[in-house]
């Protein structure tokens, strides 16, 4: 990292202001952490115009300790998040982020983090026995949760033992007293890799968790980027300019200068205690409650007024689950595009099975077996083969993200005797809620690709669809608007 005066702080509160503008957050006054806030979260989220929930006076808790909930579950914000100009329809965001992954990972190595001394996160520093991470509203999101999460629209800030390179993941964190957190990592994602090490070397493992940043920071530390690379630099590519961190006191981990709180301390070897049980992305409880590292704090910052970031899973659509499809339609786009598949007009992974378990691809056919070329792609590229349980394939008269018309080509132009694939023993997940069901020990899934475009040899002949055109809605809607 270099030292500098330059670079965005990630932080929040301008990207709020900028939300407020284009007019998609609502304050919240008086709702309960316990259950009220995430019911409250939840019903927003499912309503076809929802803003971003700024809680505030949370019952038990000054003015001021404030909760952000639905920040990426609208085009218009997550457009906003990712720097791609304010976009409102859906599917203009998938083309803007078309190929966009793969530009900001190979723009990342020049974008290291520069280093502050200060910062606003500095603005109050707790340690020792004045550490008490119960002065932040927590919520109890669901009524069978193992408990509060204090983190998880959060940044999971580590550091691997035999190297500098620095992690930054959105694990789930749950509060288990004053001075205690549970922290849950997948074995494989890149953090659990690095607190084993420590644990191997029977050495504390390092962590600073970033409760509330600019959304783009967990946004980023939820998906993929390759092994050895900082996040940071990740977020720089996509910024344009470097992060602004400050370096933590205790541990000397590197977190936003602009944080809205952040909480410092050590996994010891052998602390490990009881965990959840938490929902997942696809809205069931996969296990009953288990064991996580625990993690003692010894040092926690924060801005006055602090907002914490919410983000938990649940039954979809949910916190999160838009920006997962929008990110994911527009990598399966990419992907169908480089396995050849010609005049693909839309993508779309649907929220309902977590962007992942029902997909849904357009296309102007060219040729027979276009259908099926592009349904067996979609559903076994690298980007899509992980939990794929569904891919359809429809003409390019339906819009793939509207349930109802994808469903209504399902229903008219399949015969499930010859239209509806069937694959054995595909790639599948212990994470299912199917894998109970499955007689299998390994987590192997069938998978279905339905074609359910007009059949290609009887093109011409397939009744024509008693509608309006598409240039005769839009033209009325312009017309009627005050009643459309």
């Amino acid at each position: 990292m270099r030292r500098s005066e330059k670079g965005n702080p990630l932080d929040l509160r301008a990207w709020l202001d900028e939300v407020r503008k284009f007019g998609e957050l609502k304050d919240v006054i008086g709702a309960d952490w316990k259950l009220e806030l995430g019911a409250i979260s939840e019903l927003n989220v499912k309503k076809d115009l929802n803003p971003a929930l700024l809680f505030d006076e949370i019952a038990g808790y000054p003015k001021g300790f404030r909760v952000l909930t639905c920040s990426t579950s609208s085009p218009g914000r997550l457009s906003s998040i990712l720097r791609l100009g304010l976009e409102k329809n859906h599917h203009e965001l998938v083309q803007k982020l078309r190929g966009k992954p793969a530009s900001w990972q190979a723009q990342a190595p020049n974008y290291d983090p520069v280093v502050l001394e200060r910062g606003p996160i500095f603005e109050n520093v707790r340690s020792g026995e004045a550490v008490n991470l119960e002065v932040f509203p927590s919520p109890l999101w669901h009524e069978q949760d193992g408990g509060r999460y204090i983190g998880t629209g959060c940044c999971v800030v580590t550091r691997d033992f035999d190297s500098d390179w620095v992690n930054v993941g959105t694990y789930r964190v749950q509060l288990h007293d004053k001075r205690s957190v549970g922290l849950d990592m997948i074995p494989g994602k890149h953090g659990a890799i690095q607190y084993d090490k420590y644990m191997k070397a029977g050495k504390p493992f390092p962590v600073a968790i970033v409760l509330g940043c600019d959304p783009l920071g967990y946004l980023i530390s939820g998906i993929e980027v390759p092994f050895g690379m900082c996040e940071y630099n990740y977020i720089g590519a996509i910024l344009g300019e470097s992060v602004s961190v400050v370096k933590g006191e205790l541990t000397g981990l590197p977190f936003p200068a602009g944080a809205e709180i952040v909480i410092e301390g050590w996994a010891h070897p052998g602390d490990v205690r009881t965990e959840g049980p938490f929902g997942e992305f696809h809205g069931y409880y996969p296990g009953k409650e288990g064991t996580a590292p625990a993690v003692t704090i010894e040092k926690i910052y924060y801005r006055n007024d602090p907002i914490m970031v919410g983000s938990p899973p649940a039954k979809p659509p949910n916190d999160y689950s838009y920006s997962k499809a929008v990110m994911r339609s527009a990598l399966l786009f990419d992907a169908l595009l480089a396995a050849g598949v010609p005049d693909v007009t839309a993508v779309w992974a649907h929220e309902i099975g977590g962007a992942r378990m029902f997909n849904v691809v357009a296309i102007k056919q060219r040729y027979a077996g276009h259908a099926k070329q592009a349904g067996h792609i979609l559903n076994q590229c690298g980007v899509g083969a992980y939990m794929s349980r569904y891919s359809v394939v429809v003409d390019e008269d339906i819009d793939p993200s509207n349930l109802q018309e994808v469903m209504w080509a399902v229903a008219t132009r399949t015969d499930p005797a010859i239209d509806i694939d069937i694959i054995q023993r595909g790639m599948g997940s212990k994470n299912d809620p199917m894998f109970v069901a499955y007689p299998y020990q390994a987590p192997f899934s069938s998978k279905a690709i339905v074609d359910a475009c007009r059949p290609y040899d009887h093109l011409h002949e397939f009744p024509a669809v008693a509608e309006a055109s598409r240039e005769l809605q839009e033209q009325v809607r312009k017309k009627w608007k005050d009643i459309l």
